[in-house]
Order: structure tokens, then sequence, then C-alpha cells
């Protein structure tokens, strides 16, 4: 299966600038609908009779969209929009498989049975979305114009809800606008905020410690910048990150060779793999010199996650849970 790659920094920071500047702030702004508007069409009449009238939202590129005020069917493209729904304790009628996999992400597991998967990330099957009747369509960063337009066929109320240099907790909020479930989002994120701060001072002596957050590739490592989302987890609870890591973005380096590993090395040492070439790469790097030798593994301070949940662009499930692997490390 091949691996989205809407994690990586590849594109020129300037324009992925000009795109966030527009970001899922936007879905903050509403306004109110009327089933009666000139221009709306059947589909759009029918949303506001199942979910009680429509409210005018802005996605995370600044497009008006008209959704139903109570959207009763969600369908979510991403494992983002699919954990801010849940978190939200909404259950949607349609999913897609997680990034990497050829499954829903195994920290949903449990909430997700029974739920119809339409396709894998970004890559929804059209008749399994139009048989899920959905009266909202959460796109997460879906930047296919031809694939949107099919979408919005099949209902208007489709929201791309993630601008590329967006953290969890901006689309979070544009969702729970969407939903109409702002004061719930808040708390959802007010909750999580309260939970990294008493977990990050509850350390000992590893309160402050810098840790080195890595995705290992098929072709070598690639430690994340502070804004990234593990990363963003980490420092919201006080942590640190090692000094050639201190960079204050939202990506991750392109992946590095075997004469530059010094650069992952910290306190502690945090890797995840996306794909069964990623795990296996690790696997044999573990057994060279070069490794060996980092001063996180000499201590024994090298942890392997989940990178299903460290690896994305998150959400406020998988922050609980990036809190909870960091507090069980290090404690």
């Amino acid at each position: 299966m091949t691996t989205p790659t809407r994690l990586l920094p590849f594109a020129p920071r300037r324009a992925v600038q000009v795109l966030a500047a527009v970001g899922a702030a936007a879905l903050l702004v509403t306004g109110c609908g009327s089933d009666s508007d000139k221009g709306s069409d059947k589909k759009s009449d029918s949303a506001a009779e199942a979910g009680g009238g429509t409210r005018t939202v802005k996605d995370a590129t600044g497009t008006a969209v008209k959704v139903p005020a109570n959207p009763k069917r969600i369908v979510t493209l991403t494992q983002e929009d699919l954990d801010a729904v849940l978190a939200l304790g909404v259950k949607p009628v349609g999913i897609t498989n997680g990034q990497g996999l050829s499954k829903p992400p195994a920290y949903l597991a449990d909430k997700v049975q029974g739920i119809n998967v339409v396709g894998n990330l970004l890559q929804p099957v059209m008749d399994k979305v139009v048989a899920a009747k959905p009266d909202l369509i959460l796109a997460g960063d879906m930047q296919d114009e031809q694939m949107l337009k099919q979408l919005r066929e099949i209902t208007p109320a489709t929201l791309v809800t993630m601008a590329p240099t967006d953290d969890w907790k901006l689309s979070f909020r544009g969702i729970g606008n969407a939903l109409n479930k702002m004061n719930e989002a808040n708390k959802v994120i007010g909750d999580y905020e309260a939970k990294a701060k008493k977990a990050g001072e509850g350390l000992g002596g590893n309160k402050g410690a810098e840790v080195s957050i890595v995705r290992w590739n098929p072709d070598g490592p690639s430690w994340m910048e502070k804004k990234q989302f593990a990363s963003g987890v980490a420092l919201d609870m006080g942590l640190k990150r090692p000094k050639n890591q201190d960079k204050d973005g939202n990506a991750h380096t392109p992946a590095l060779s075997l004469e530059k590993i010094n650069e992952i090395d910290g306190d502690w040492l945090f890797l995840s793999t996306l794909t069964s070439d990623g795990e296996k790469a690790l696997k044999d790097v573990q057994e060279k010199p070069a490794y060996k030798d980092l001063n996180a593994v000499k201590k024994n301070h090298a942890v392997t996650v989940d990178g299903s949940v460290w690896s994305t662009r998150g959400g406020p499930i998988a922050s609980g849970v990036v809190v909870d692997d960091i507090a069980k490390a290090l404690k």
C-alpha cells in the first residue's frame, strides 16, 4: 500500500504559509442559514430538514459551506477527523483506514467497531461514500480538486478541515464548530492541557528533559520539528527538544543517513514507524554500532511507540495517548 505523503515537509515554506493564513481558523466563522435560501439544491434542503436547519461555516481554505445545524450522518476521510468527532461524542457512519494502514488505527479500534470503512486515507471509494448517505463529509487536508468535486456532488456539506500548518487544536476547534459543538471542543482541549501539564510536573528527575521524536522510514530516520503533533504534546508537558531539533516548524526532516544519526540523539529517544519497511529498517539499524553509540540508547532511554499515533497530524484522543506514552517511559 502506498503511504500518503501529506506529512512530508518538502513543499515551499512560503506557499505553505500563505495557505495556512486562511487555515482552520476560518472554520470558526459561522452564520445562520435558511432552508429557503435561493440556490439551495435538493440535497441541501433534505439535509436541512433532517438536521433542523442549516448553518454556514468557512472551511480551512476559507470557503463558505452550508452545513446541517445538527449533522447526523458524518463521514470522515482522515484519522484526524475521526479522532475529533469521536472526542466530541459523535459516532460517524463512514471512516477511512489509518495512515499507512489497511485498517483503522489501533488506538481507535474499540471506538469504531461496526462503522463502515469507505476507503483508505484521503482515498475514498465514492460508491461506499454514497452508500453511507452522509449529510456532512470531513475531508481532512484533501487537495485533490476533482475528488472534492465528486464528494460535493454527494453532499455540498463537504469541508476541508486542515491547512498545511494547522495544529490539531486549531483544526479540532473548527470541526467542533462545524458540528455545532464548540463548547464541547473547548472543554476537550482544556481537559487535555490540564492532563499534559499534570503529567509533565509528575516526571520527577526527568521533568523538563530533552526528548528526541523520530520517525524511521525505509531509507532512514527523520526527526520532528517543534510544532509537529507529538512534539507539541511534549512541549505541553514542559519537556524540551535537543538543541539541533529546536526548530519552529510542523514538519520533519528528510531521511538522514547513518553518518548523521547523531542528530536524533537526546536524553530520551522516541522512535516510530508507519510501514513494515520502516519497521524492518529500524530493526536492522539497531544492530549497528552507530545506533548503539547514541547516548539515549546507552542509557536505555530509546522507546518504540505507535507511528499511527505519533507520526500523524494528531487529535485530542491521540494527544492523550502520547501523554500516557511519555509519562510511562519517563517515570
